[in-house]
């Protein structure tokens, strides 16, 4: 009994932490990243500044928190995708319920937490690819498989000069997408009431893995091996948020550096 306790505890771990433990972290370093770009307006531009990237970034941050409401059958009681209040601090919201007895509606509290990032990545492709004249270019060195620290940051080097390529830099559109991307990046990341969500929604993610295993195990499979497969097929999607990530860390330098003078 005690070697199957292990190897459940075990088996659950290594298949939570390799699926979901590299969102966990780029998740992280993005709310970081947010955090201390809107500190840069708040300090030097005061809460308004904020307003200059929120009026694009938070209409996307809401629609991607009732998009997983609605694939998660979760009723949608009231949104409003750009409502700036400066008491509160809150710049939109999308008030849902869920049936407490459904399992599935649960456990979409996760992604309906985790929905601005995911929601807010893809768009972030869909106008790279758009208003970027060699925007494919731009995303395929961080969409190659890569094995090594080293290859990482090569590859991150490499989006960044294509990124600003001559090309790109001499055209109007690319300046209008360098602009929306900030936007939308810097809103990308979850509230803290959108955490609280996640963690409710993870606790039942996790119990749901604890039975599927415990009941294979039982049966004498392990299916550690076949979970993990899955993170071959995540590889675009975490490219996607290191995308994200970098032009989040852009839009930081840049605020700081030119926001400096304005620090009060």
């Amino acid at each position: 009994m005690q070697i199957y306790l292990i190897t459940l505890i075990t088996a659950v771990f290594l298949q939570i932490i390799g699926v979901l433990g590299i969102f966990f972290a780029l998740g992280f370093v993005h709310s970081k990243l947010q955090y201390f770009t809107h500190k840069n307006y708040r300090q030097t531009l005061g809460w308004k500044g904020i307003i200059w990237t929120a009026w694009i970034g938070t209409p996307i941050h809401e629609i991607g928190h009732a998009f997983f409401a609605k694939v998660f059958r979760h009723k949608i009681n009231n949104i409003s995708i750009f409502q700036p209040n400066e008491a509160s601090g809150n710049l939109g919201h999308v008030d849902h319920s869920f049936n407490p007895r459904s399992l599935y509606q649960k456990i979409g509290n996760f992604f309906i937490g985790a929905a601005p990032m995911i929601f807010g990545s893809v768009v972030l492709i869909i106008f790279l690819y758009f208003f970027v004249p060699n925007g494919k270019e731009v995303f395929a060195p961080l969409a190659e498989q890569q094995n090594s620290i080293s290859g990482f940051i090569t590859s991150i080097i490499a989006s960044l000069k294509n990124l600003f390529a001559p090309e790109n830099i001499s055209a109007w559109n690319f300046w209008l997408f360098l602009y929306i991307s900030f936007a939308v990046s810097s809103h990308m990341a979850p509230s803290n009431q959108d955490q609280k969500g996640m963690w409710k929604g993870f606790v039942w993610l996790v119990f749901l893995v604890v039975i599927i295993n415990a009941i294979t195990l039982a049966l004498g499979v392990d299916i550690t091996a076949y979970v993990l497969n899955i993170t071959q097929y995540l590889g675009m999607l975490t490219a996607i948020f290191i995308y994200a990530i970098l032009l989040s860390l852009l839009h930081l330098i840049l605020s700081s550096v030119i926001l400096l003078p304005f620090k009060k």
